[in-house]
């Protein structure tokens, strides 16, 4: 039971929102008490789904005096302005990942954090995901060695979701090495202790109808001599999710036979605009809002792919079921319930942060290393070069040993 209930406020009522709707109104620790969107429609379904107070605008949230956190799911290339506003208003932020798009601002949402003596933490990537976690335990306790080698695969249809214009220019922050690539980097630097040395990447923009990056595959290298390899692709053919025995990104089952959905649908918007139409559908309060975590059926722990870590004396695969464990002379299942609410450690980590006053694991300062690494990968394969990264934390400095 919690000792109180934490009072949130949402900004940004898009697709981010959409998803992390489940965990936002089935947290036990969570009341939502105002939102702010530009959409009318967003914000009356708001209002009279949760009793809760409305506004158009960052500003007029913050200045609500009830509000005690922000869940910030406002575009990439705004949050750090939003950031900055929040701390200015002395109000505790989730901000969605990625945390920023340059480290410039990435440095200066901390430091506005900290300044105003208010939590930030950056979320939600996978490595929130309980057996991500169960996995860096295992390693934590000695039981296999160190981690030495790590592989990191996803192979979805994320680049033919539909999207806005700004989401299909990397500057903007579009593309999957900052929507996608923030996920993966969190996972590899989580299990691999944080501090990584120098990134080598090449990436791929193969469709000239959505010019961005749509793949891309890494790889780096550790302080400590261990190494990772992270592939992604988002052009919609081969699905990773295969390797997981058809559980989705988001912990439910899904139908191999319905191939090519995100391709059929996207063929339905001749423009640009008619596309920017089918993304507003999706959101909270859109004709077309689906939130797939909320279908019926099973819910597994949510994934990032195949995610494989090497160690001394085993390989751990973290599944949406737990984490097999391959040792000298067993391969096992370490189990994992099935959870309750999902996504459940975000607001979970949240809550500790601003009610307990513990210090969190994706800080500020964790983030700001994924989103180097991330930006690094870009550099990389522009200057076709090895690049090498020096504002790497390792995972004791952010409330978990190392």
């Amino acid at each position: 039971m919690a000792e109180r209930k934490l009072r949130l406020g949402i900004a940004g009522l898009g697709r981010g929102f959409t998803v992390m709707l489940p965990t936002l109104a089935a947290h036990p620790c969570l009341q939502l008490v105002a939102a702010a969107d530009p959409r009318a429609e967003g914000r009356e379904k708001f209002a009279a789904d949760f009793a809760a107070r409305t506004y158009a605008t960052v500003e007029e949230l913050c200045a609500d005096r009830d509000v005690e956190a922000i869940y910030l799911a406002t575009p990439h290339e705004l949050h750090a302005a939003h950031v900055r506003i929040a701390a200015a208003a002395a109000k505790h932020v989730l901000v969605e990942k990625p945390m920023a798009i340059t480290l410039k601002d990435c440095s200066e949402m901390i430091a506005a954090a900290r300044q105003a003596n208010v939590r930030l933490v950056v979320g939600h990537s996978h490595s929130f995901n309980a057996p991500i976690r169960r996995a860096r335990d295992i390693i934590v306790s000695g039981a296999v060695g160190r981690v030495r080698m790590i592989t990191a695969m996803n192979f979805t249809d994320f680049l033919y979701r539909p999207r806005r214009p700004e989401e299909l220019v990397t500057e903007k922050g579009g593309g999957v090495v900052f929507s996608q690539a923030a996920h993966q980097i969190d996972i590899v630097r989580l299990l691999g202790g944080g501090r990584v040395k120098s990134v080598r990447a090449q990436t791929g923009a193969w469709d000239p109808k959505r010019p961005t990056e749509g793949a891309y595959q890494a790889f780096l290298t550790f302080e400590d001599g261990a190494c990772a390899s992270a592939i992604y692709s988002g052009y919609g053919h081969f699905d990773s999710d295969e390797f997981c025995g058809w559980i989705g990104e988001l912990g439910r089952a899904k139908d191999p036979q319905d191939y090519g959905r995100a391709r059929r649908l996207l063929e339905t918007a001749a423009t640009p605009e008619g596309e920017a139409v089918l993304k507003a559908a999706r959101n909270y309060g859109g004709d077309a809002e689906r939130t797939a975590t909320r279908a019926p059926g099973a819910l597994s722990h949510q994934h990032f792919g195949l995610i494989v870590a090497s160690c001394e004396r085993a390989d751990l695969r973290p599944l949406p079921n737990g984490v097999m464990v391959y040792d000298d002379s067993t391969a096992r299942l370490d189990p994992l319930p099935a959870p309750g609410v999902p996504r459940a450690e975000v607001i979970d980590e949240l809550y500790d942060a601003v009610v307990f006053g513990r210090a969190p694991l994706h800080s500020g300062e964790w983030a700001l290393g994924t989103v180097e690494v991330c930006l690094a990968i870009l550099q990389s394969a522009r200057e076709q070069r090895e690049v090498s990264v020096k504002h790497q934390i390792g995972a004791q400095q952010t409330g978990l040993p190392e």
